[in-house]
């Protein structure tokens, strides 16, 4: 019984900690190399939308494209949707984030379907803004006719109070007089 044992060598603690550190070294260079694919696909995808932002007017600045290398990478379209890399690292997942959560927009493994959809998103993203302009002009203009009527009621406010202040001023000191020429004949 004791040749068995001593047949089967024990395992050295140096040993197994040297062997977990080259399964961690192989493990991390697999994650570089997956997010290194994911940040080359993300930016054949920002390349490929260069003709769509090359079309924006050059005074709008509601766009701020660009690729973000992070964990998970992610190409930025505007301040609340970007696109990600889905799990399997081949599938673009377009999403926004909205008030209720994260919302998908378009999941393709194509870059033209993705370059499609990230171009009717700005486009419609364009049409609500010129919306949001023109109807902040009449917002203003209701605004300016709703200061100019407060102004009013504000400046009849103060004339009458103006008025009541000198009516009862006169009453306090008409009273005031008759009284003291009361308290001079009386005295």
């Amino acid at each position: 019984m004791s040749d068995s044992n001593a047949a089967a060598p024990t395992p050295r603690l140096r040993d197994a900690v040297r062997q977990a550190r080259m399964e961690i070294a192989e493990r991390s260079g697999v994650v570089v190399d997956l997010r290194d694919a994911e940040l080359a696909r993300l930016e054949m995808l920002n390349d490929a939308l260069d003709p769509v932002y090359a079309e924006m007017p050059g005074d709008i600045d509601l766009f701020d494209r660009g690729v973000v290398p992070g964990d998970p990478p992610r190409l930025w379209i505007d301040m609340i949707a970007h696109v990600v890399m889905a799990r399997d690292k081949r599938i673009y997942r377009f999403v926004q984030d909205t008030r209720f959560g994260r919302r998908i927009i378009a999941e393709s493994a194509a870059i033209d379907d993705i370059v499609a959809a990230v171009t009717k998103y700005v486009a419609r993203r364009l049409v609500e803004r010129e919306r949001a302009i023109a109807g902040d002009t009449g917002l203003q203009a209701h605004d300016l006719l709703l200061d100019t009527a407060e102004r009013r009621r504000g400046r009849r406010r103060l004339i009458a109070a103006l008025c009541i202040g000198l009516v009862l001023g006169a009453v306090i000191g008409a009273g005031a007089l008759l009284a003291a020429a009361w308290l001079v004949t009386y005295r």
